[in-house]
C-alpha cells in the first residue's frame, strides 16, 4: 500500500494548529486526526479561563470566595504535575500567578504601580493552596488557577498518543508552535523543524532534525511593552510580579512536549541562573537573552544526531 501524507490544520486554544500524518486509506486517517483534534478541543472547552463554563472557571469562581472543591481525576494529575514543578523550580513556576495579568496591560504603554502589584501578589502563591488529591482548598480567597502553562502541552502530548494507539506510526502534532514527533516521515527521515530568533522571525536560529520526541519553547515575544528602552514582556515572576529580564527565549527539547514545555518556562523564569539550570537539567535545548547572545546544548548537532537519530518513539504515560 502507498502510504501519503495527510495535513489537517485548525485553529484552538488561540493558536493555529496542525496534525500532519501518514496513511494508506485517507477515510481512515481522517478519522484518527479527528479523534486527536476532539480531544484537543475538549481539553481546552475543560481548562480555558475564557470560558464561563469551563471547569477551571468554577475552580476559579470557588477559589473567588474561599472554599474548597473535588477535581476529576485528569485535573488532579495536571495539578500533582505544577505542584511538582512548583518545587522543582524553587517556586517559579507557579499556576496561582495568572492573576498578575491584571496588573499588565501591554496594550496601554504604561507600567503597572507597585501597590497594585503587591496587593496581587499577596494572593499568589501555591504554598496558600491546600491541595491534597482530590480536594483542592483556597483558605485566601481572591485567588486563581491557571493551567496554560500546562495543558496545550499536554494536549499535544496526547493528541500523539491517540494517533499512535490507532495505528498512526509516521506523523507530527504542532500546537501553536508545541511539537511532538509521532515518528519519523514515512522514508525514515527526520522532521526538520526550524527556531526562529525571538527578535528576527524571519530569521531561523537553529533547525532540528527529528525522529521523535518533543519541541516547546517560551519567550518574551507575544506579548510586551517597551518603555524607556527596556522590554517588558508578559513572562512574570510570581515572586517579584514584574517580568523577566535576563532571557528573550528558550527552547527545550524532551520525550513528552509538557516536559519540555514546564522547562523551558522555568528556563524563562530562571532570568540569571537560566544557563546553569539548563545545563545541569540536561535536555537538550537553546535560549537567547535579551542582549542577542544565543547559547545551549542544541547548538551542538553533534549530540542532537546522537540523541535522536533513531526511529523509536517514545510513548506519554497518560
Amino acid at each position: 500500500m502507498v502510504m501519503k501524507l495527510y495535513q489537517y490544520t485548525f485553529k484552538a486554544m488561540g493558536t493555529p494548529c496542525e496534525i500532519q500524518l501518514y496513511g494508506a486509506v485517507e477515510s481512515e486517517v481522517s478519522q484518527v486526526a479527528e479523534a486527536a483534534i476532539a480531544d484537543v478541543r475538549r481539553l481546552e472547552t475543560a481548562y480555558s479561563r475564557y470560558r464561563d463554563d469551563s471547569f477551571l472557571s468554577e475552580i476559579n469562581r470557588v477559589a473567588a470566595h474561599g472554599g474548597s472543591i473535588q477535581v476529576d481525576s485528569e485535573t488532579a494529575g495536571l495539578l500533582d504535575y505544577a505542584e511538582a514543578c512548583y518545587h522543582a523550580s524553587d517556586g517559579l513556576f507557579d499556576v496561582t500567578s495568572g492573576i498578575l495579568r491584571q496588573a499588565w496591560n501591554f496594550k496601554s504603554n504604561q507600567l503597572p504601580n507597585e501597590q497594585t502589584i503587591q496587593s496581587l501578589l499577596d494572593r499568589v502563591g501555591w504554598e496558600k493552596v491546600h491541595w491534597l488529591s482530590p480536594n483542592l482548598e483556597f483558605p485566601v480567597a481572591g485567588m486563581e488557577i491557571d493551567l496554560g502553562g500546562v495543558v496545550k502541552e499536554y494536549a499535544t502530548d496526547r493528541a500523539a498518543s491517540i494517533c499512535l494507539d490507532r495505528g498512526i506510526q509516521n506523523g507530527m502534532v504542532n500546537l501553536g508552535g508545541d511539537i511532538k514527533v509521532i515518528g519519523p516521515h514515512i522514508d525514515g527521515s527526520p522532521w526538520k523543524i526550524g527556531i526562529s530568533h525571538p527578535r528576527q522571525p524571519a530569521t531561523l536560529l537553529h533547525t532540528l532534525a527529528l525522529h521523535s520526541g518533543a519541541l516547546a519553547s517560551s519567550g518574551d515575544y507575544e506579548r510586551c511593552i517597551t518603555i524607556g528602552g527596556i522590554r517588558y514582556g508578559h513572562v512574570l515572576n510570581p515572586k517579584t510580579g514584574w517580568p523577566v529580564r535576563k532571557m528573550a527565549a528558550v527552547s527545550v527539547v524532551g520525550d513528552f512536549c509538557v516536559v519540555a514545555g514546564s522547562a523551558s518556562t522555568i528556563g524563562m523564569l530562571k532570568d540569571e541562573e537560566a544557563k546553569d539550570w539548563l545545563a545541569i537539567l540536561g535536555l537538550p535545548h537553546l535560549w537567547v537573552n535579551v542582549s542577542g547572545e544565543v547559547g545551549g546544548s542544541l547548538l551542538d548537532t553533534a549530540q542532537m544526531t546522537k540523541i535522536y537519530n533513531h526511529d523509536e518513539a517514545q510513548r506519554y504515560p497518560y
